[in-house]
């Protein structure tokens, strides 16, 4: 697993911001799948091959992960304008494919020099060391909150992926006990969503046993991340251990028959 780019946050921080926070992950499939185009574009006659098939190349359009990027701007975007949420939440980003890797290490958003990472569609679904990184960075950052004296919510992660893992076997195994065993303690919270029809809609559901993956309706990733902005606003307006209440999630999820 490798870490690039990574912004990372000082104890002073902590020290200076007394405000509970609630850490949210955003794991986040960038495989070659995830450059698949829709809507106008215009057919070039040459293939590539990647994340274990063949496309085709096009000119025009919108790809997946173009609408996932602007979905993280309006994101950040909302949570900078929830006073309370500014100085609560926590956002890292962690993406895979051939690899894991840190775009971003767990911070407020009140910097302004905070931007969204671009975003590369290219390789494979190493989905398994994608979660275990991101549960290691949780993991270090909680010792953080303890060592300042912080208060925190339970932490955050959004999986998002549009195939199915083809990374490593065992660390894909190790990741979902990790996960389960988070989530049975009440140590975690995972939003597992699928994108478009080839979504491994069950290797989802075994990172998630009681709360079922979602899989997004078409591109709407600026519905889904509009919707996680007022989940985030909402649960950092409350108490630590209070029982918050989240929006339906209609707007932005394929109703499945």
């Amino acid at each position: 697993m490798e870490n690039k780019n990574i912004t990372t946050i000082t104890d002073e921080s902590l020290l200076n911001n007394p405000a509970p926070r609630l850490p949210v992950c955003l794991c986040l499939d960038v495989s070659g799948s995830m450059g698949a185009v829709t809507g106008d574009f215009k057919r070039t006659g040459e293939t590539v091959y990647s994340d274990g098939q063949s496309w085709e190349l096009v000119e025009g359009g919108t790809s997946r992960i173009e609408e996932l990027e602007r979905g993280i701007q309006m994101f950040y975007d909302a949570i900078r304008e929830d006073e309370t949420a500014l100085y609560s939440a926590e956002v890292c980003i962690v993406t895979y494919n051939d690899k894991a890797r840190c775009l971003q290490d767990f911070t407020t958003l009140d910097n302004e020099e905070i931007k969204v990472p671009q975003l590369e569609a290219d390789g494979g679904t190493s989905m398994g060391e994608g979660v275990n990184l991101a549960l290691d960075l949780l993991e270090r950052r909680k010792e953080m909150y303890k060592a300042a004296g912080t208060d925190y919510f339970q932490p955050w992660i959004v999986l998002m992926t549009d195939g199915e893992p083809n990374g490593d076997a065992e660390e894909l195994s190790r990741a979902i006990d990790r996960t389960v065993a988070m989530q049975r303690d009440k140590k975690l919270i995972i939003f597992p969503i699928g994108v478009g029809t080839e979504a491994g809609m069950s290797t989802l559901k075994e990172f998630s046993p009681k709360r079922p993956p979602l899989r997004l309706k078409g591109l709407k990733f600026k519905e889904f991340f509009e919707w996680l902005s007022q989940s985030v606003s909402r649960t950092s307006n409350s108490r630590p251990g209070e029982t918050v209440t989240l929006d339906k999630t209609d707007s932005w999820r394929e109703i499945e028959l």
